[in-house]
């Protein structure tokens, strides 16, 4: 009798152990394969189709987000908001884009992995980790260029591991005021 209590007990203790290590355990890999398109889906009314766009280059608007830390991403990683990533309606996850502030020029490569921004007029959604890089977060919101590029495998990596890519250059004032120009409703 006490024999099989033991074994009862080492089984329960060995299954609550395997349980306890994944917990947290059911996200995926932080990866760049497999690149997912997605099917198209309505958020709000709202229907999004997404595509490989692989000359994807818009102007509009970012947020940012990140109290949403430890939920899952639309690719299925875990969120971490001081991590340099993004949410894109339509973009495959992930994809690398260059974000360049319209204010101050400045410039940073993000990782795709989430869907999202639903806000309309917003073009993506920035980490706080990506805002951050990019000097926008005590703005809350800011007008950007969004620019799907493919980065180096080493700034890939970085990426892939929460860390800043390689710095960029800041744009020049003059490309900057032909970049205002393209944002939807005229000039700020």
């Amino acid at each position: 009798m006490q024999g099989r209590r033991i074994i009862r007990l080492a089984i329960a203790a060995a299954t609550a152990l395997m349980l306890s290590a994944c917990a947290g355990g059911n996200f995926r890999p932080v990866s760049d394969t497999p690149v997912r398109i997605g099917k198209a889906y309505s958020v709000r009314g709202t229907t999004y189709v997404p595509a490989a766009a692989p000359a994807y280059d818009a102007v509009g608007y970012a947020s940012w987000y990140g109290s949403e830390s430890g939920n899952r991403t639309a690719n299925g990683e875990q969120f971490r908001p001081g991590w340099i990533t993004a949410a894109h309606t339509t973009l495959p996850l992930p994809t690398y884009v260059e974000v360049t502030s319209l204010d101050t020029g400045r410039r940073v490569i993000v990782r795709v992995n989430d869907r999202g921004p639903f806000a309309l007029g917003r073009i993506i959604d920035l980490s706080r980790g990506a805002a951050e890089e990019l000097g926008i977060k005590a703005q809350g919101h800011a007008a950007v260029r969004v620019r799907r590029i493919e980065p180096s495998e080493k700034d890939r990596k970085r990426l892939r591991k929460g860390k800043p890519a390689a710095g960029l250059k800041p744009v020049s004032e003059r490309e900057l005021q032909n970049l205002r120009m393209r944002i939807p409703g005229g000039t700020r």
